[in-house]
């Protein structure tokens, strides 16, 4: 390992902006379906329309990536919009929620995707 990150890793401060910012723009399954609940947040799903169509979060909108641009007027700047693509591994989720916060939107991003929802917590889908 390099010093820079041996360095890095005894920094608590950098941690603890780290994590902070970590769990301010991320979430897991448990803390969405609890935000859904209370209503406290839209759920977008920027995967491909067909995979959509196949199955996603109840009540998540449909809004691929590559449209995001074009339907940016669709949302409004006063709700807390968590996106969701894939998996872990897919970056059409942080992607989309970069865009989303360079236009001002009030963004979060679903760690894991669809992926951990369906198959690591087993939750509903429709």
């Amino acid at each position: 390992m390099s010093d820079y990150i041996n360095e890095i890793r005894h920094n608590t401060k950098m941690a603890e902006n780290f994590f902070a910012q970590k769990l301010a723009f991320t979430l897991g399954p448990v803390e969405l379906k609890a935000m859904m609940k209370d209503d406290k947040v839209k759920v977008l799903d920027v995967r491909y329309k067909d995979d959509f169509d196949e199955s996603h979060i109840p009540g998540a909108i449909s809004m691929p990536k590559y449209e995001i641009e074009a339907n940016l007027t669709k949302l409004s700047k006063n709700e807390i919009y968590v996106v969701y693509c894939y998996n872990q591994q897919c970056h059409l989720g942080a992607s989309a929620a970069l865009f989303l916060a360079q236009n001002d939107y009030h963004v979060m991003e679903l760690d894991g995707g669809f992926k951990v929802w369906v198959e690591d917590f087993k939750f509903e889908t429709t």
